[in-house]
């Protein structure tokens, strides 16, 4: 491995002038910095940054623990994590605890199967001297896992904190169902229907707050009957879209693609057509949105955006440039409808 000493000794200057140009402090010439980076270039030199970390009390090191890197959405958000990192000059260390890969859906109020997973993740990042951990959940809910007095700082992604002192980054679920009622109002649909996820999720419980709001403002009577809680999956979208059309819904809002996947399901089985028979949209701009016939309206979730804001916010908080009058406890982004054909007007 090719030192800093041998990199000043090529260039015939002194290895306080590299460490400058390597961290681009403005005391060296245009010349000789284009001179050290070349030789950098050229020697394949990569810094030492444990070393550094033990002489600066700073690693440029940021942990990044994943409830499960294969499931959701988490992938994207990781991506665009490490991506700004990067760019930042920040080295990121992933661990993937599997708790999906391992319980399914069982170990949310488990505390005792998360903490076999979780403790020994934290000891072992600690241990590396981290300058930060960042907490990716798989989906929005609570989180407290970290103690008040934990040794460096912590930012929640993709879901929220259950205390201030750590800030969390999400997407504005309670505006996302406002904006798609917005929409299908404006359409002139007045019995809209909603396929719902599960009760207790906080997706579920944003939604369906911003879908109510929006029919308050539109002077329309909200109908409870015209919820059905589904489970996510497309078979539950069959189901409930079923019950929907049978109450005389003209517009149905899924809360996730694959879910008006399964309501597609149903009305071309019984020859009704989507978009002008009955109007649907979708959450999450999944991919299969763009395959169904007629394409599906749905909402895009800005994946990458949450993590690079995260990644942003936290890099900030970790060098002190944020003041006590900027520091937010929730940062939540919003989320773009992408219009398509599968909504008629009425």
């Amino acid at each position: 491995m090719v030192t800093l000493k041998e990199i000043a000794q090529l260039c015939n200057v002194s290895i306080t002038t590299v460490s400058n140009v390597l961290n681009d402090k403005p005391k060296v010439s245009e010349e000789t910095r284009k001179k050290v980076l070349e030789v950098v270039k050229e020697t394949g030199y990569q810094p030492n940054f444990f070393a550094q970390g033990m002489r600066k009390q700073k690693t440029r090191m940021i942990g990044i623990i994943v409830e499960d890197l294969d499931i959701f959405s988490t992938s994207p958000i990781v991506e665009a994590i490490m991506a700004y990192c990067d760019d930042n000059n920040y080295r990121t260390l992933l661990v993937n605890m599997r708790l999906y890969d391992k319980w399914q859906d069982t170990w949310y109020n488990n505390e005792k199967d998360i903490q076999s997973v979780f403790q020994p993740n934290i000891q072992e990042l600690l241990s590396i001297k981290v300058d930060g951990i960042m907490y990716v959940a798989g989906h929005c809910r609570y989180i407290n896992y970290f103690k008040k007095d934990f040794e460096v700082p912590v930012i929640i992604v993709y879901a929220l904190s259950t205390s201030a002192q750590f800030p969390s980054v999400i997407f504005d679920d309670d505006k996302g169902g406002y904006d798609i009622t917005k929409y299908l109002l404006a359409k002139g649909h007045r019995k809209i229907g909603v396929i719902a996820g599960t009760p207790d999720n906080i997706h579920t419980q944003k939604r369906c707050f911003g879908y109510q709001r929006a029919l308050f403002e539109e002077n329309v009577l909200f109908n409870p009957n015209w919820i059905k809680h589904g489970d996510w999956e497309r078979g539950s979208g069959y189901i409930k879209a079923e019950k929907l059309v049978k109450e005389g819904v003209t517009a149905i809002f899924c809360m996730n693609d694959l879910m008006a996947a399964g309501a597609y399901d149903y009305l071309y089985e019984n020859n009704i057509t989507v978009g002008k028979d009955i109007s649907i949209v979708g959450y999450d701009n999944n991919q299969i949105s763009e395959y169904l016939r007629p394409q599906l309206t749905t909402n895009n979730i800005p994946m990458k955006e949450i993590g690079r804001t995260a990644a942003e916010y936290f890099i900030k908080l970790i060098e002190n440039e944020i003041g006590p009058n900027e520091r937010q406890d929730v940062i939540k982004l919003t989320c773009d409808m992408v219009i398509r054909d599968s909504v008629g007007s009425v």
